[in-house]
């Protein structure tokens, strides 16, 4: 360049700025600095466009030293205009020092944080505009080798948070000044930079999201789901003290989700805390539970359509013995009792898969209307409110979903999963029978597998899951527009189900007899008689029994049936009946049984003994005398 191509600046200003000694480019700076200051109390604007171009020219030059003076004389200038004449030349005076970050020497770096740094102090509120950029640079300065360049970012990164806070804790500076605090444009920003691999730019990342958390104009629960994934991505990494940093945040957020729960957009987080509830990470899991067990409190009904992805992440969680693991196991457990509770007869009306009533129909959940605050002058991005009932009723209890994990946790799983497993078919047995009936074929060969189970609690637990299923229409469920109402005829059919795929399932139950569990048989049919009607399950089994193919089956299924029936006190009462043969439907019970019975013929015998029919007893007698009985018909 020419000498005039440098105007307004002197040759001796030109060449003190490109000077090697720092000292000498200070003084170009100061007479920089009260050359603006004179453009602009004349008003001379166009020469101080031009001032910033030339020394934009020099931040670019080859000359390292030239670099440098230019970054002093574009601080100057800001410094010259001050904080009310900066706005117009703000973004030409940000962006060539931004471009200096990348150069590759660290005293260039070093000279470009100096100079930002004023361009911000005297800039306040008006640089926000330049914010994304400005943030982008800092991230990646954190990560800056020369020691003396961190140093200078620290310094940024400080007067930034101070500018942001300030800025938006006065609105009217967002109002007056040219440039506002653009948060939907940074948010995208924000999540990328989440997932730097850096320790140091996490620790930089996560101090500016507690800092926004922290701004009370600034609706940070807003845009949580945007930035949450990427805040457990951090708690799962291997450093400590920036997890302890960031779970610091992550709870700050929980503790705002709990004072307004009104403005949290629970569905669009919920998976990704199920995911980070399966985490190695004992920590990460702890948070991940708490922050399900919150949602399932504050959410109500809305979390209905995430049932199976809950159950997936807490189930196997019950299992964890370890006494360290005590208060992870407390909150599996809590959430799923606040899930159970969210599930009610009203369900069983609805469509297909268990969706809730309208909501008039139903209880509100603990969410308030989203009242309006004064952050409304600050751009978000959800500026329409989440509590909506269209959002809060939207989604149905996935029964289909839900029960391919149920049936998965029961398989090869430890006992506390299986118990936990067996209460939720009960339950869901107990409030949504008309749309549990479909799984019932599914069902039944699981459930009888489950029987052969060495836990003693688990097996009695199978047997109260069956014993629901089969009274399911005594308790007249609520009817539902596309499911037929249980009747007695449903019931009778369920009952004889249950039987049907007891009996077919008994190769089973007497495998695990022969591997040392003994007496699966009687005690199954006898809780069974417990907790139904005696009379049901014998004419039910009585039945089967008669159209059994497999004589020797039959047989033994007889054998077993009729010892319960002569020595179980559960069956006093049945005997008694039996006994007297008083009424036509206790004729009718004999009648039932001694077809069946006839597979055995020790046990007709004992069954015609015990009904008092001793004529027809000794004939049978006389009639079994010239047969030669084996060990199995007798024993």
């Amino acid at each position: 360049m020419s000498e005039r191509d440098y105007s307004p600046l002197s040759s001796a200003c030109v060449r003190a700025l490109s000077d090697k000694v720092y000292d000498k480019r200070k003084a170009a700076a100061l007479e920089i600095e009260k050359m603006v200051k004179d453009f602009s109390a004349s008003n001379k604007q166009d020469q101080i466009g031009r001032l910033i171009r030339v020394l934009e020219e020099f931040a670019m030059s080859h000359n390292p030293h030239t670099r440098k003076g230019g970054l002093i004389g574009l601080a100057a200038v800001a410094i010259g205009l001050g904080t009310k004449n900066i706005a117009p030349f703000i973004q030409d005076l940000v962006n060539p020092i931004l471009a200096c970050f990348t150069d590759s020497t660290p005293n260039v770096r070093y000279y470009a944080t100096e100079s930002l740094y004023n361009v911000v102090r005297v800039s306040r509120g008006t640089v926000l505009s330049q914010f994304n950029d400005i943030f982008t640079i800092l991230v990646r300065l954190a990560t800056d080798a020369d020691q003396n360049v961190k140093n200078g970012s620290e310094m940024l990164d400080r007067i930034m948070k101070d500018q942001l806070s300030l800025t938006l804790h006065f609105l009217q500076d967002i109002v007056t000044e040219s440039a506002s605090f653009d948060l939907v444009s940074f948010i995208p920003v924000l999540r990328e930079k989440l997932y730097a691999n850096n320790h140091w730019a996490q620790t930089l990342v996560v101090s500016w999201v507690s800092v926004l958390h922290t701004v009370p104009d600034v609706d940070t629960l807003s845009f949580l789901s945007e930035i949450l994934e990427g805040l457990f991505f951090i708690l799962e990494g291997p450093k400590p003290e920036v997890k302890k940093m960031c779970e610091a945040v992550v709870g700050e957020f929980l503790v705002s989700i709990k004072k307004a729960p009104e403005k949290v957009k629970f569905a669009e987080m919920i998976n990704i805390v199920i995911a980070h509830a399966q985490s190695s990470d004992p920590v990460v899991q702890m948070i991940a539970l708490t922050w399900i067990n919150e949602f399932v409190k504050l959410s109500g009904r809305v979390m209905l359509p995430h049932t199976s992805g809950i159950l997936t992440a807490i189930l196997p969680c019950l299992a964890l013995d370890d006494p360290a693991y005590a208060k992870t196991r407390g909150l599996a457990k809590e959430v799923s009792t606040g899930l159970m509770k969210l599930i009610t007869a009203e369900d069983d009306r609805e469509g297909p898969e268990g969706s809730a009533g309208t909501p008039e129909d139903q209880p509100q959940p603990p969410i308030t209307p989203q009242t309006p605050t004064a952050s409304s002058a600050i751009t978000s991005p959800h500026s329409s409110s989440v509590g909506t009932p269209d959002e809060l009723y939207n989604g149905a209890l996935d029964l289909s979903s839900v029960m391919d994990v149920l049936q998965k946790q029961l398989r090869n799983t430890p006992v506390p999963c299986k118990t936990a497993v067996l209460r939720w078919i009960y339950h869901l047995h107990n409030k949504i029978p008309n749309k549990m009936c479909r799984y019932l074929e599914e069902l039944f060969p699981v459930l009888l597998r489950t029987l052969s189970d060495p836990s003693d609690e688990v097996v009695l637990l199978v047997i109260e899951v069956l014993a629901q299923i089969a009274s399911t229409g005594n308790h007249s469920p609520a009817p539902s527009s596309l499911s037929p109402p249980i009747t007695a005829t449903t019931t009778t059919t369920t009952t004889t189900i249950s039987a049907s795929s007891s009996i077919s399932s008994t190769t089973t139950v007497q495998g695990a007899q022969e591997e040392g569990k003994t007496n699966v048989d009687e005690y199954f049919t006898r809780q069974l008689c417990v907790m139904l009607s005696a009379e049901d399950i014998y004419r039910t089994l009585a039945e089967l029994l008669q159209e059994e193919e497999d004589p020797i089956f039959a047989s033994k299924m007889v054998q077993t049936l009729s010892s319960i029936l002569l020595t179980s006190k559960e069956l006093f009462s049945l005997r008694i009946q039996l006994k007297d043969l008083s009424t036509p439907e206790s004729c009718e019970l004999f009648v039932k049984l001694y077809r069946s019975w006839s597979h055995n013929p020790v046990a007709t015998l004992t069954l015609c003994l015990l009904t008092q029919n001793y004529t027809h007893a000794a004939t049978l007698v006389h009639a079994l005398y010239p047969l030669v009985l084996g060990r199995s018909c007798i024993c």
